[in-house]
């Protein structure tokens, strides 16, 4: 049995719509080529707190001004600590450093489960786990 490893994740939002990262498509990651929540790996002795800023920071050099816990979402190798705060900025705003494409999207597209990339030139689909958790998210109407 493999041992679990701790990540911190975000569902950023804004005008009803959800910021996604379409992860690189390289092998040895976990969904290459699929719709991700932002975030990464807790590090040694990391507070998920402190680590989903960080993380944010890395990917798409963003703060929100407020972040708040969602819940934990545990497989048989991740525990996904899930945050959550509004997006203020434009997304022109934000500086891709990790993925392949961000993008806006809606809640039609979540529950159908793909989104269409510029960048990829494809309709790439949502991550299992990340598509569930915003299905959740969207379900108690935790945002605006």
């Amino acid at each position: 049995m493999s041992e679990q490893f701790g990540v911190a994740i975000a569902i950023l939002y804004r005008q009803n719509q959800f910021l996604m990262q379409l992860r690189d498509d390289i092998p040895g990651i976990l969904y290459p080529g699929h719709w991700g929540l932002f975030g990464g790996h807790i590090e040694p002795g990391e507070l998920p707190d402190t680590a989903i800023v960080r993380e944010l920071q890395e990917e798409i050099s963003y703060t929100p001004p407020t972040i708040s816990k969602f819940g934990c979402y545990c497989d048989t190798s991740v525990v996904r600590h899930v945050y959550h705060a509004p997006l203020t900025v434009e997304l022109d705003r934000l500086v891709l450093h990790e993925g392949w494409d961000l993008g806006l999207l809606t809640p039609e597209q979540i529950l159908q489960g793909e989104c269409y990339s510029k960048k990829a030139q494809d309709t790439k689909p949502l991550g299992t786990p990340h598509q569930k958790i915003l299905l959740d998210f969207i379900e108690l109407k935790l945002y605006s």
